[in-house]
């Protein structure tokens, strides 16, 4: 790997020892990446996703690499699922410190007249409603651990709009409304919650383009590169961690200069 994509894994060796950190959407992309980063930085990694079968063979790599984890089938949407996988983190480890509220879903690039009201719902129940039930039940468990840190994630899209995905764009402003409102009721008892805006990561779908096909979305970086998965996964890691003790309410581009010039 090149100088210019370094993963940040190794110089997170340490930064989350003795926490217990759920990580949601674990089961592929930025969450898998994150649930590496999380076990890599000495955090007891809960994953949760709806693929059963993904999240316990990223669960046993971690343990079989000396880690700790704990793989529990989630759908976001769901409250009574929410519910149980906080209840089951509990459970298994007696604490919970922190959070990566990963999870997402999207729709087909349309215009909105256009748009189904079914994708829009999609949309908006597995990013944003999943974020609001995720803090919901993870915020009284971290209080009653003295405390933690969330991170949610939005997008660059959550801070501008984008033609053909506004139920995707909606959901993902509003998660930046619910980490601000969750930051300013929780910070005077010890916890933190903020929010991470990506440009483009080279996720599934960008990997499975063409590099022709590929070329315009990285001319539109300003670094004339993509993101990586690993990069923002240790953007996530810092966050929950003591270094960004005094870090609140904040929604951080990981973009390589993109929203700066305009892109």
């Amino acid at each position: 790997m090149s100088h210019t994509q370094t993963s940040g894994i190794a110089s997170l060796d340490g930064l989350l020892a003795n926490k217990v950190a759920i990580i949601t959407g674990a089961s592929r992309g930025i969450g898998a990446a994150a649930v590496r980063a999380f076990a890599a930085a000495s955090a007891t990694v809960v994953l949760a996703a709806r693929s059963e079968q993904s999240i316990d063979t990223l669960a046993h790599e971690i343990r079989a690499a000396g880690g700790h984890a704990l793989a529990v089938p989630t759908d976001v949407g769901d409250p009574a699922a929410v519910e149980r996988l906080i209840e089951r983190t509990l459970a298994a480890f007696g604490r919970l410190d922190a959070a990566f509220n990963n999870a997402g879903a999207g729709h087909p690039p349309t215009p909105l007249a256009d748009l189904t009201v079914e994708d829009f719902d999609t949309a908006v129940r597995g990013t944003l409603r999943g974020v609001f039930l995720a803090m919901k039940y993870e915020i009284p468990a971290m209080l009653a651990s003295g405390g933690g840190a969330i991170v949610n994630m939005s997008s660059t899209a959550g801070l501008r709009g984008v033609r053909g995905i506004a139920g995707y764009d909606a959901a993902k402003h509003g998660v930046i409304g619910l980490t601000e409102s969750a930051a300013l009721e929780y910070a005077s008892q010890h916890l933190r919650v903020n929010a991470l805006a990506p440009g483009p990561i080279l996720t599934e779908r960008l990997s499975a383009l063409s590099d022709e096909a590929r070329a315009p979305v990285v001319a539109s970086v300003p670094m004339a590169r993509l993101g990586l998965p690993e990069e923002v996964a240790a953007l996530a890691a810092w966050l929950c961690s003591d270094l960004a003790s005094f870090v609140t309410g904040a929604t951080i581009p990981i973009d390589g200069g993109r929203l700066a010039g305009g892109g």
